[in-house]
């Protein structure tokens, strides 16, 4: 039975409410589903509803082409000015010697270590300090295009762009043509939380609001350029929080269209200041995942970080909306398990994420970061591969 016949049959049931039959309706003809449908979606359907619906999407989009990247991650410090309640990676200024701080030489020196790898992209996040500014990040993103020009520059959030140009007293337009002169490329989607200041005033007062986050992703599109988006989900959010937040990413991407892809961000409870609130079930995760595929219809792409959720998990998800899994492939990144995902050491080769792809049916395609593909791994024939390297973070003592 294909995706089409699979719709279908729901639509056939008649033990269904009507709401959730003209859901389906809408999805087999295209039709966007409204904000209150998106709620309902939350609080009445159940998981092999909604793994049929977004599955139906996800073939029609993509068919079995699930995309992955090879990057590293350059994370300047896990030290920062701001408190936020969910994050166990950052440490306040006062706890430095908990913490690391990179010099510009030891950052480029991260980035040469990949000299002569296979590696597309540097995913530059981390951190928001006072000596991290315009004119640093403009001198770093300079000199890694110097020295590796094909290297693809994906760096910082709006809590840095916000915090920095606000030091430099510079607005957003003047702020974000700057970066994209000094080579930056494109922008990550971190640090969108959950945009409703219901949430964000409890849960990360302190930074950018939602709408300065939304605002800075549009001064970026108006130059042409693209950019990610998250939500950070299952903790004190309710579920129409979740839709509001999504409703807002989808009429932004209505103005600009240059939103690539949507990322929902799993709340993990360890070694933070919310480790009180229950996460969420590899269920709910599914529903989570389906439930935006659905609602996102101006958005290409569904990631799923394989690293914060599990590699098993990953691979359920791409049978429910998901087309990428994303593509950190050695132990780069920190975000993850200080915050208590399955993966603590979240290095993977090529030849294992082809193969995690493979294993639940689909075609493993290696991308860029603006999603041309680089191989198509369906027929390739692994040779004996280098293990991934390690790199240790210094720590400031």
């Amino acid at each position: 039975m294909n995706t089409t016949e699979q719709v279908e049959k729901i639509l056939a049931d008649t033990n269904l409410s009507t709401e959730l039959q003209n859901i389906a309706h809408k999805v087999l003809h295209g039709e966007r589903i409204t904000f209150d449908e998106g709620v309902y979606l939350y609080e009445h359907a159940e998981l092999g509803y909604l793994g049929v619906l977004a599955n139906f999407i996800r073939e029609k989009k993509h068919g079995d082409k699930t995309y992955f990247n090879r990057n590293f991650h350059l994370e300047p410090t896990n030290l920062c000015v701001y408190d936020c309640k969910f994050c166990s990676y950052s440490r306040l200024i006062k706890q430095k010697e908990e913490g690391w701080a990179l010099t510009m030489e030891q950052m480029l020196d991260i980035v040469k270590k990949y000299d002569g790898e296979p590696v597309t992209e540097v995913h530059i996040v981390g951190g928001v300090l006072p000596q991290y500014d315009v004119a640093f990040y403009s001198a770093l993103f300079t000199a890694i295009k110097q020295h590796r020009p094909d290297l693809h520059v994906k760096a910082l959030t709006p809590v840095e762009y916000h915090y920095i140009f606000k030091k430099a007293k510079i607005d957003y337009a003047t702020g974000m043509r700057l970066m994209k002169e000094a080579g930056l490329e494109s922008i990550p989607g971190g640090g969108a939380e959950i945009f409703h200041p219901e949430v964000r005033e409890q849960i990360a007062k302190d930074k950018c609001t939602g709408q300065q986050w939304l605002d800075i992703h549009e001064e970026w599109h108006k130059l042409g350029m693209r950019s990610n988006a998250t939500m950070l989900y299952g903790h004190i959010e309710k579920y129409w929080h979740r839709v509001d937040h999504m409703e807002k990413l989808r009429e932004l991407q209505d103005r600009t269209g240059g939103f690539q892809t949507f990322i929902p961000l799993k709340f993990r409870n360890q070694h933070n200041q919310m480790s009180n609130v229950p996460e969420s079930s590899v269920i709910e995760d599914l529903r989570n995942y389906a439930i935006a595929r659905i609602y996102m219809d101006n958005f290409d792409h569904i990631k799923a970080y394989w690293a914060m959720i599990s590699r098993e998990t990953a691979q359920l998800s791409l049978n429910y909306g998901v087309d990428d899994i994303d593509g950190t492939l050695d132990d780069t990144t920190k975000i993850y398990s200080m915050a208590g995902a399955e993966e603590q050491t979240p290095a993977m080769s090529t030849k294992e994420l082809v193969n995690l792809i493979k294993q639940v049916g689909r075609k493993a395609i290696e991308r860029d970061t603006l999603y041309n593909v680089v191989t198509d791994f369906e027929n390739v024939v692994f040779e004996e591969e280098k293990k991934p390297q390690y790199y240790k973070l210094p720590v400031v003592n």
